[in-house]
């Protein structure tokens, strides 16, 4: 063989090997990306939670419905609103689950709404090794609206979407599937699955590896979810004149507010009943935009203050501080103030629901009390 053989040989030996190694570390990289996700231990955690704080004073109903081979685990909120005015069917966030949002779910059951939602595939109480992909939302959001539908306490009401995150992709991209949807808000969402996947492993590695590991991140989507892969939530939203809304807060850099937010395609949505709503502000980061401003500042108050006792017990206890003492120092933070949800954002998507179903839907004008949202917290909070 000749050297330059040889040395055209070594090349393409080299070049497989590089790929093959950036296969290896994606499919890796996915697997953790979208492994289980759970409830955080609750000695630890600043959040309201369904029991013990709701559970007295809001019975709900529990049911379970298969998504793909994996059953899901859900829940019926507001069974004792006689005549409620809709149905919403929230999808939560990844790498939790739907109590992680349970003060915005307890709010649109005391404004009269019924509320079935459920726990996603890899997620707290349903089955699943992993959460599986950024399209998994969608697909498990069509089988929820499937459910309902032959479901006789929730198929006789308008049906209202609400979505968080990975939840907002899929409130807007369920847009595309047969489902008789009055409105849909979407809330921190992302348009397209292979630009969030490239903003992701961007964000892991960094952008320069992240470019050169973004197509296999595109490749693992395909083979995954196959003809689902490229599920746009701006493609959806154009196919209907369904109201959507629109909401990301504008400090968001996880769903990036500027580049792969559905609200950054505004431009590119054609749908005349499609409505915009930035939130601005410090607060209005990816998770933070839905708690009250005050909740946001007392959090980082909060930390500040305590940042020194945090080195100090670092120190004192070798680099890990006892779970006791951790939870102590949490059980000391008002969790009032951290839970009180963003009014101005609940009433906003309120009137929009209200809006939609006045002039598409059956509409009855009840209001009353609300409650709090969520706030995440381990030894900062």
């Amino acid at each position: 063989m000749s050297k330059r053989k040889k040395v055209l040989l070594i090349v393409i030996s080299v070049l497989l090997l590089l790929i093959i190694a950036a296969f290896v570390t994606t499919y890796l990289l996915m697997k953790q990306e979208f492994s289980r996700g759970e409830y955080p231990d609750r000695r630890f955690s600043t959040n309201y939670w369904y029991d013990p704080d709701y559970i007295d004073d809001y019975p709900r109903e529990n049911i379970q419905f298969q998504s793909g081979k994996n059953t899901l685990q859900g829940y019926i909120y507001g069974m004792e609103n006689e005549s409620p005015d809709a149905l919403i069917v929230f999808a939560h966030g990844i790498g939790t689950g739907h109590e992680s949002y349970i003060n915005q779910l307890i709010w649109f059951v005391d404004h009269n709404y019924r509320v079935f939602t459920y726990d996603a595939t890899g997620s707290c109480t349903s089955e699943g090794d992993g959460t599986v992909g950024l399209v998994q939302s969608a697909l498990d959001l069509d089988k929820a609206l499937t459910y309902a539908e032959s479901d006789d306490r929730l198929n006789d009401l308008p049906v209202l979407l609400l979505g968080h995150s990975w939840g907002g992709y899929a409130a807007a991209s369920e847009l595309h599937f047969d489902h008789d949807i009055t409105a849909t808000c979407s809330m921190s969402g992302y348009s397209d699955p292979n630009e969030m996947l490239g903003l992701g492993a961007e964000q892991i590695v960094g952008p320069f590896f992240g470019k050169l590991l973004a197509p296999c991140a595109w490749s693992y989507n395909l083979l995954t979810f196959g003809k689902d892969a490229r599920l746009n939530a701006v493609d959806a939203i154009n196919g209907t004149d369904t109201p959507a809304l629109i909401v990301h807060g504008d400090h968001d850099t996880y769903v990036d507010y500027t580049r792969v937010s559905i609200l950054s395609k505004q431009a590119q949505i054609t749908n005349p009943n499609a409505r915009f709503l930035t939130v601005e502000g410090e607060f209005a980061t990816h998770n933070d935009l839905l708690t009250a401003e005050e909740a946001y500042n007392y959090k980082q108050e909060w930390n500040e203050s305590h940042k020194a006792q945090n080195e100090e017990l670092m120190q004192q206890y070798g680099g890990k501080i006892p779970d006791d003492v951790r939870a102590e120092i949490i059980a000391q933070a008002d969790k009032s103030i951290l839970n009180a949800v963003n009014a101005e954002l609940m009433e906003e998507i309120d009137a929009f629901y209200r809006s939609a179903l006045e002039k598409y839907g059956r509409f009855y004008l009840v209001r009353s009390a609300w409650c709090v949202v969520r706030s995440d917290g381990i030894y900062s909070v």
